[in-house]
């Protein structure tokens, strides 16, 4: 089954473990990483592990990393970079309201934005940058983003592991089953949409 014409299952099989890193790497401190689905196919990965394709255990290391030290570079690039981050332009690659959605995180969750932006794509990506621009203290962001790295990359690969072993023929499901990690991973942006628009 393909999801938007691609194939995940054989798009992840291709990549292998030096592309899974790349693709973690690149969206955790590339800010236009943004896009990069990086949720489902650690969850797929996992999810293949289970059928021997992968060691589960090395897909944990190396993507978790990977994250942290793509979110690293993400914060010293928005330490280097500062305030001109702000001022950009919108275009393929950028786009304000990205900054402004993380901005929102930052001013409800504070320094664990850099553990919880983990789970919700794009936040994900500019978390780092906007720890670097607002100048956190790089110990103190680097004690967030182990934790965060660790624990998004267990969650996600354990969890498609897990499935995997305890569904039977799982990867002929994988389409389905990354449609509901999309749509849960983008329940936390709705929400903040729904309450801006309540108000």
């Amino acid at each position: 089954m393909s999801f938007f014409h691609i194939d995940i299952q054989l798009l992840v099989k291709t990549l292998g473990y030096a592309g899974l890193l790349a693709v973690v790497f690149a969206e955790s401190g590339l800010f236009f990483g943004f896009f990069l689905p990086g949720d489902s196919l650690l969850f797929t990965a996992g999810i293949l592990a289970s059928a021997g394709i992968f060691n589960v255990f090395e897909l944990f290391i190396l993507l978790s990393l990977g994250a942290i030290l793509g979110d690293s570079v993400g914060f010293w690039f928005g330490k280097k970079v500062g305030p001109k981050i702000f001022s950009r332009e919108d275009s393929v690659f950028f786009h304000k309201r990205h900054v402004e959605q993380t901005e929102k995180f930052y001013d409800k969750y504070g320094p664990r934005t850099v553990i919880l932006a983990r789970f919700v794509p794009i936040v994900r990506t500019f978390a780092p940058i906007l720890a670097g621009v607002g100048k956190m203290k790089y110990e103190k962001f680097l004690t967030y983003n182990i934790i965060g790295g660790v624990l998004w990359s267990f969650v996600l690969v354990y969890a498609g592991y897990i499935l995997g072993s305890l569904l039977p023929n799982a990867e002929n499901y994988i389409t389905l089953l990354v449609i509901v990690i999309i749509i849960l991973s983008f329940l936390p942006i709705i929400g903040e949409f729904s309450k801006k628009r309540l108000r």
